[in-house]
């Protein structure tokens, strides 16, 4: 696994930390974090047209089969997070997405982040060994 990233492909999604996150102590839950990371992939897919509906209307799915964060500080109600996200260059069949959280008022880091997806075709839902072709066009088109 390479650990170069496509430094040129970052998105940042800007959160405000709602009421309903928050534990009975203020902070943020920590299962929250993994709808943060999805904020972050919307944000990347919005900003590089990375669209998961093309990709699943020409017979593939990406389902998330790792997951791993790093806490480092907490987020508090109506705080803003800022979640930069990159894509890790890899030349199989996957995506590996890293995630950096932190508080934008501070700057202070508070989470790391990382997913790694995997393709699957058909109804099946089989496991694609090869780089779908839809995604082969689109690592083209960015240069990747």
């Amino acid at each position: 696994m390479s650990n170069k990233h496509a430094s040129s492909l970052l998105a940042v999604a800007r959160i405000e930390i709602r009421f309903n996150e928050c534990d009975p102590l203020g902070i943020v839950w920590h299962g929250n974090y993994v709808n943060y990371f999805q904020e972050g992939r919307e944000a990347f897919g919005k900003k590089y047209h990375l669209d998961y509906m093309e990709m699943y209307n020409k017979g593939f799915a990406t389902p998330i089969v790792h997951l791993s964060t790093d806490f480092k500080r907490t987020l508090q109600y109506k705080d803003i997070a800022l979640v930069e996200t990159t894509m890790r260059i890899t030349p199989a069949a996957k995506l590996i997405f890293d995630y950096i959280i932190r508080n934008e008022k501070n700057g202070e880091l508070v989470c790391k982040g990382t997913t790694t997806q995997v393709f699957v075709s058909g109804k099946a839902m089989e496991l694609s060994m090869v780089v779908p072709e839809v995604f082969a066009d689109w690592k083209k088109l960015n240069g990747l």
